[in-house]
């Protein structure tokens, strides 16, 4: 038995782990196809260093950018990076800390879904 109780589901070819994932993809599509957003990534990796030392990689469900979306310090066009979660999900400790961690990081907040 899954640990949420989500059922996972193929669209495009695609293996998410929930309808919720699965249909949040399908809305990026459609947003992308309008023109809303570009660049759609499927679960982006982020590397968690500290101290030249690896402590983890999180690996949020999608990253894309925005039409009209902001430039970063770093010259680079700012992602907006999400993650679906259930209410469930997002009180557990170690996304929690996964989420922090990001944020202390890069910089980046998690927009969840």
């Amino acid at each position: 038995m899954r640990k949420y109780r989500n059922v996972p589901t193929k669209v495009d070819g695609i293996r998410f782990d929930s309808k919720k994932e699965a249909a949040r993809y399908s809305e990026l599509k459609l947003l992308e196809k309008a023109g809303e957003i570009g660049l759609v990534e499927l679960q982006p990796a982020f590397k968690i260093e500290i101290n030249c030392k690896k402590i983890c990689t999180v690996i949020p469900d999608f990253a894309y950018v925005e039409h009209g979306a902001k430039i970063g310090v770093d010259g680079l066009v700012v992602r907006t990076i999400e993650d679906v979660k259930s209410p469930a999900t997002r009180k557990n400790p170690t996304y929690r800390l996964k989420k922090k961690l990001l944020e202390a990081v890069y910089g980046i907040e998690i927009r969840e879904v």
